[in-house]
């Protein structure tokens, strides 16, 4: 039997930093959002918190991955859209599931949070 662990375990893997890229609340939301192509505004507007800066850097890193593309609309009105690639379309039933999951369970969640947190001296309230 091998003592050495599995490369996904590695802190050198190249999936650590992919997983940061894509799994992040605000990559999640944006590639469900975009079930079909949005205008950069129109993806702010869906998305209330959303800053103008993080969404931004957000597309900048989902199109760097590969899960977005951004289009140059010409015309009278100068726009941006962004659409799902087949790599970020991939991504629509997984991430579906984990926020299906999420809301089933949140408020069983919730409670253990409250729980904890009344019964735990350390957290900063």
């Amino acid at each position: 039997m091998s003592t050495e662990p599995s490369p996904i375990y590695r802190a050198d893997c190249p999936s650590r930093t992919i997983l940061d890229q894509i799994a992040d609340k605000w990559s999640m939301l944006i590639l469900m959002v975009l079930d079909e192509p949005h205008r950069f505004n129109a993806i702010k507007r869906r998305l209330d918190g959303i800053t103008q800066r993080v969404l931004t850097q957000t597309l900048r890193k989902l199109e760097r991955n590969g899960m977005v593309t951004r289009t140059v609309i010409d015309g009278k009105i100068l726009g941006v859209e962004y659409a799902l690639t087949p790599l970020g379309q991939s991504l629509k039933a997984p991430f579906s599931a984990l926020y299906d999951w999420t809301v089933e369970n949140m408020e069983m969640i919730q409670a253990y949070q409250s729980d904890y947190d009344s019964n735990d001296k350390s957290v900063i309230k």
